[in-house]
């Protein structure tokens, strides 16, 4: 008998969220550096992804629930293959693939994945992956695809990737340089825990009581604990401002993608200005949609915008386990605050209630709740909640060094964020070897245009550049300890030891 496994009640969840108009699939790119050997790529990918027995398995719906089944007629033809885009075979084409890729659904016959080897890309290939998310959440399919490189393979022994440990012993046999190495490579993951830890709190714990057994949901009515309050929140939170941006989802897709964007520089002006790097981004966001509502002629004074954002509630050294181990909150992006200093204080503050909230563990409890719970309820709740938002964000962390794939560099990385229910936008953000980079995908029935939105991201990171040199130069406001200048000068000593020329600040204002 082949071998099978139950699938957890929260990625049976994300199995039954798929839509004809929203698929429930994680989609990646990764751009390699010529010239590339196709075959002797593909044959690497399947030696290294197999390793995992998920991507053998296929799903199957049995009285008793849903399992993973090993996949007996597995045939790699079927997962795998070869394309050449059309045309001048490069970015715009390739964006347009993958939108296309987005709207099609997996077999659900076989394992749940697939991968198009994109042939004579700019010299290279590329590699656009689709994963469902039953399979895993960003997290760990980041972790899949570090294994699948040069670097991560030598280490492992051809095994999944190693986990990190933290206990402190000494191993005569292990190398020094391997483990600083290997610490560089898990060192975003840990910082993504920590994140993740400051906004369960004392919540992960009503989280794992739920998930093993959903039934304590009453009791904690009874109790009229906090989780009580954080549960009606989000059933009876409002509506978030009615935009172009929300309607029905057709189920075609659009995507885009920024030019990387150096971390120095975020992480500099997050020193300078008392706000994380996240807060930063997320505030360059809201800016982009101001400038893009504004453009198509709708007011955006007052206007509110709320994102799902997911929240990594991994334990730490179980950050690569396959599955889904997150919780989401709601973030309200200010995105009617036209002054970038103001925005960007605004998010940190909104961030900051959401660190102290049971938001994400309740929502992971939620949804192993649902897993239990027949399709139709869990239909009904999700789209009672997902009505209420326009946006599904996220952010994941990657190496900050290039790695390669069959000898080839990969030069840069790529997601797109499935969306659920009636939301038809993705907001995607990664970093990777020294950048950040920005992905969109919406439904082209509510934006047919992403690049427009995308556009605007970097050009909303230089104005709160220039605004922070103003207030700090003029004295019309008392900057933040430090400074706009001591971020500066961090940043310019930052890109000096990468061997760049330190940039300045823009005068140039965005909408």
């Amino acid at each position: 008998m082949a071998h099978s496994e139950r699938m957890s009640p929260v990625d049976t969840t994300w199995l039954r969220m798929d839509r004809p108009n929203n698929l429930m699939v994680i989609v990646g790119v990764l751009k390699l550096t010529g010239p590339v050997d196709a075959r002797k790529l593909e044959k690497i990918i399947v030696d290294r992804l197999l390793v995992y027995r998920r991507f053998r398995q296929r799903v199957e719906t049995r009285p008793a629930g849903t399992w993973w089944v090993e996949a007996r007629d597995f045939d790699i033809s079927r997962h795998i293959h070869h394309i050449r885009l059309p045309g001048k075979g490069g970015d715009a084409e390739l964006e347009h693939f993958v939108g296309e890729q987005a709207a099609i659904p997996l077999d659900p016959s076989i394992p749940l994945w697939q991968i198009h080897i994109v042939e004579k890309f700019e010299g290279g290939a590329a590699l656009v992956v689709r994963i469902h998310h039953a399979i895993a959440d960003g997290i760990a399919l980041i972790g899949v695809m570090l294994s699948l490189t040069d670097e991560m393979h030598a280490l492992s022994g051809g095994q999944p990737a190693p986990q990190p440990t933290n206990s402190g012993a000494e191993d005569d046999d292990r190398d020094a340089a391997h483990d600083d190495w290997l610490h560089q490579v898990f060192a975003p993951f840990n910082q993504a825990l920590k994140v993740g830890s400051k906004l369960s709190g004392k919540g992960l714990k009503y989280a794992a009581e739920l998930q093993s057994n959903p039934v304590r949901a009453i009791d904690y009515l009874k109790e009229g604990t906090n989780i009580l309050s954080e549960l009606a929140g989000l059933v009876l939170m409002a509506n978030d401002s009615p935009t172009l941006l929300k309607g029905k989802p057709h189920g075609v897709k659009r995507v885009a993608w920024s030019e990387p964007m150096a971390l120095a520089e975020v992480k500099a002006l997050s020193r300078g200005i008392g706000c994380s790097v996240n807060d930063i981004l997320l505030s360059s966001v809201a800016g982009a949609i101001n400038s893009y509502l504004a453009d198509k002629g709708e007011t955006t004074e007052g206007v509110e915008i709320r994102a799902l954002v997911p929240v990594n509630l991994r334990k730490e050294g179980r950050h690569l386990e396959l599955g889904n181990k997150f919780g989401i909150v709601a973030l309200e992006l200010p995105v009617g605050v036209d002054n970038p200093l103001e925005r960007v204080f605004e998010v940190r503050r909104r961030m900051d209630q959401l660190k102290k909230s049971y938001e994400a563990p309740v929502t992971f409890g939620l949804l192993s709740a649902l897993g239990y719970a027949p399709k139709m309820a869990q239909d009904m709740l999700f789209d009672t909640l997902l009505s209420r938002a326009t946006a599904v964000m996220t952010n994941v962390p990657g190496p900050q060094f290039p790695m390669s794939i069959a000898g080839s560099r990969i030069s840069q990385i790529m997601f797109w964020v499935p969306q659920a229910g009636d939301v038809g936008i993705g907001v995607s953000i990664l970093t990777y070897n020294g950048n950040v980079q920005f992905g969109l995908i919406t439904d082209a029935a509510l934006v047919p245009d992403p690049k427009a939105i995308i556009a605007g991201f970097r050009p909303h990171f230089e104005r709160l550049l220039y605004h922070t040199l103003m207030e700090h130069e003029t004295g019309e406001a008392e900057p933040p300890e430090g400074g706009y200048a001591a971020a500066r000068r961090a940043a310019n000593d930052e890109a000096a030891g990468h061997g760049r020329k330190p940039r300045r600040a823009s005068s140039k204002k965005a909408r």
